[in-house]
């Protein structure tokens, strides 16, 4: 069997989604996921100049070798554009593997660990008095962890306040637009919320907090100590981790759960982070972390230091990981928590997939494959949009992290 063609098929059905279709000689396909948020062009032209010629004529079957073809092969390697076209090639190959097998993908990974996958979805308000009428709504859904984010009074635009309920798409126009952040305004406001919320609906669910990289490794102390009353399930992202020492500070000033990884490119951007214990949770991406290949290699290192999966599942991931999520979920030993963010209508509809969601878990199908596939047709009639994720800036206008 030789890989006999290989093309990129852009869409936006409500938002921008990079899929590779990878052909056999045999007549199976595969596809895989390649989307970066603002950035898909990137991928896309890495994808069809470089990696998409080097696939023609080798055997689909030898996933690994192929992949380290693709990663030690290139002398400039890691970064977000190379591993996500990597990735999309692994998650290609092990559709085409499962399909030859006759099997589910996570039955070629190891088999079951679990019978379903815990998920988490987002509630959000412009004011704590919405964000708890979120919560309940999720809760009412089924759902038993509920990542909780909340307008903040002063600052513009707040993380994590989307538009609709159950949609939230942050790349929101053409050029980046501005949001505002204020540290200290945060710190008095978020730790009433989840007062509020626990007040409201108890200790039975799950609740979860994005700091999204606003914190200093001090302020994110701050904040997690403040947050131990209410049982947090993890404080995300509260820190920047280009510097993974500074997780050390926030470490020894709160017991509250960390999580970090969703940006994450390969296992050198988590490896001081897991083996000195600094974090519970490892966020990477099957698409962002290089494919399946290599998250599984991640999740095996993770498991030695007892930190657990809580891989990324928002909307700028298309179906198609989410979908080699679940698979992945379903097999990992070390399996914590899977964001579940709802695509839309038109999304669902151009990634036709058999994983769904009931009672507060997601459960992958038992199709050959990894469940999902593309209508080509339907997607060439969502054409490419240019969007950008916001930046954000301090009130005296000094930029900050988004």
């Amino acid at each position: 069997m030789k890989i006999q063609s290989a093309k990129v098929i852009v869409t936006c059905p409500g938002r921008n989604f990079v899929t590779l279709k990878i052909e056999t000689d045999q007549g199976v396909y595969g596809i895989g996921d390649a989307t970066l948020n603002g950035r898909e062009l990137s991928v896309v032209s890495y994808l069809e100049d470089h990696v998409i010629p080097c696939l023609i004529g080798m055997d689909p079957q030898r996933i690994e070798d192929i992949w380290q073809y693709l990663y030690r092969g290139a002398y400039w390697r890691r970064g977000p554009v190379t591993m996500r076209a990597i990735a999309a090639v692994d998650m290609a190959l092990w559709d085409i593997k499962a399909k030859l097998a006759g099997m589910p993908l996570y039955q070629l990974l190891g088999g079951r660990s679990r019978d379903g996958v815990m998920v988490y979805g987002h509630a959000n308000g412009s004011d704590i008095a919405e964000t708890v009428e979120a919560v309940g709504q999720y809760i009412d859904m089924g759902y038993k962890a509920i990542r909780a984010q909340t307008g903040v009074p002063g600052i513009k635009d707040a993380y994590g306040v989307g538009r609709g309920k159950l949609y939230y798409e942050p790349a929101d126009a053409a050029l980046p637009s501005v949001t505002g952040w204020d540290t200290r305004k945060a710190l008095n406001y978020v730790p009433k919320l989840f007062e509020e919320l626990r007040k409201t609906y108890g200790f039975d669910h799950h609740l979860l907090h994005d700091g999204h990289h606003r914190y200093t490794p001090q302020e994110a102390a701050n904040l997690g100590k403040m947050l131990e009353p209410y049982q947090l399930f993890w404080l995300e992202d509260c820190t920047p981790a280009e510097n993974q020492e500074a997780f050390r500070l926030v470490r020894q000033h709160t017991v509250t759960p960390l999580a970090v990884g969703e940006i994450f490119n390969t296992i050198w951007d988590c490896k001081d982070l897991i083996q000195n214990q600094l974090i519970d949770y490892i966020r990477a991406t099957v698409v962002g972390a290089g494919g399946l290949t290599h998250l599984r290699r991640i999740a095996d290192f993770a498991s030695l230091y007892q930190v657990r999966t809580g891989c990324h599942g928002a909307t700028d991931l298309s179906p198609v990981t989410m979908g080699c999520a679940l698979h992945f979920d379903t097999w990992v030993p070390n399996f914590g928590i899977q964001e579940y963010m709802r695509h839309t209508e038109a999304t669902d509809e151009v990634f036709p997939h058999d994983y769904r969601f009931e009672a507060g878990l997601m459960y992958c199908g038992e199709t050959p494959g990894h469940g999902v596939d593309i209508d080509e047709a339907l997607a060439q009639k969502y054409p490419y949009k240019p969007a950008y994720l916001p930046v954000a800036r301090l009130e005296d206008g000094t930029m900050w992290n988004w």
